[in-house]
């Protein structure tokens, strides 16, 4: 073979492992290369918080994984990897990483099943289902008040009128008395017993006493409570689920480990 086909061949040779060399690494920086992992690390970082990759924001990347390399050379030139603070942060920092990685192999073992997420909702449609009350009251301090509110209403005068003037409770009173819709348990017993005791448009005939005070209570309407599809709801549910079984891990994590 002639010497000039020897010397091409070695060229060849030589530019195809710089070509493989570099499709390894981004840069060589002072003679230290900056693998592509690092690109690829940063790319992942990059989507997980929502944005898209496009060509201009590549190169603005390597850019900064070059001048990282470049910053990380002259900071260890002064010796400064050697310190006990960097060295104590490093370790922090190791930690970190190892117990996300350690809670995240534990979701991919640990997986919320679709049979977990409908048990989750029976229970929670079983717990929030039934009526739904649309009411108004009055509150004020003294039964005499009450009573003398109810001989009003039923003279004609206005439940809104009466509520904003005389009410004590400044949210509602506002409002005309308005109560959001609401199941009967989220109040007081006495509220409540009264409240489910009365038809729709219909006033308490009697004041009734709670700890807040007298109530005169007027009901305006009835639902059944609606309730949201499980397809609505099935994130949440997952969420909270896995939640649940992170903290039992954790908890069983801590009830074995032996600290003195």
């Amino acid at each position: 073979m002639k010497k000039h086909a020897l010397l091409a061949s070695a060229t060849a040779v030589l530019l195809a492992f710089a070509g493989s060399a570099m499709a390894q690494n981004i840069a060589i920086v002072n003679g230290k290369a900056v693998p592509s992992s690092r690109m690829e690390a940063l790319a992942q970082q990059v989507a997980k918080s929502g944005r898209q990759i496009t060509p201009e924001m590549q190169g603005q990347m390597k850019e900064e994984l070059i001048a990282r390399e470049i910053f990380g050379q002259a900071a260890q030139s002064l010796g400064l990897d050697a310190t006990d603070d960097f060295k104590s942060q490093m370790e922090m920092v190791r930690q970190q990483l190892l117990i996300r990685e350690l809670f995240t192999t534990f979701q991919a073992k640990n997986p919320v099943t679709d049979a977990d997420i409908k048990a989750e909702y029976d229970k929670f449609t079983a717990a929030n289902s039934g009526k739904e009350y649309k009411a108004r009251h009055i509150l004020v301090e003294k039964e005499d008040q009450a009573k003398a509110i109810i001989a009003q209403l039923k003279k004609g005068g206005k439940f809104d009128e009466i509520a904003k003037k005389s009410s004590k409770d400044p949210g509602s009173g506002a409002k005309g008395g308005e109560l959001d819709w609401a199941n009967p348990s989220s109040y007081v017993k006495e509220f409540s017993d009264a409240l489910v005791g009365l038809s729709k448009g219909k006033t308490t005939e009697t004041p009734v006493k709670s700890q807040f005070g007298y109530h005169i209570i007027r009901l305006d309407d009835v639902r059944e409570a609606p309730l949201p599809k499980m397809e609505d709801v099935k994130p949440q549910i997952a969420q909270q689920l896995m939640q649940q079984k992170m903290g039992k891990y954790q908890e069983e994590l801590r009830s074995k480990a032996k600290v003195e």
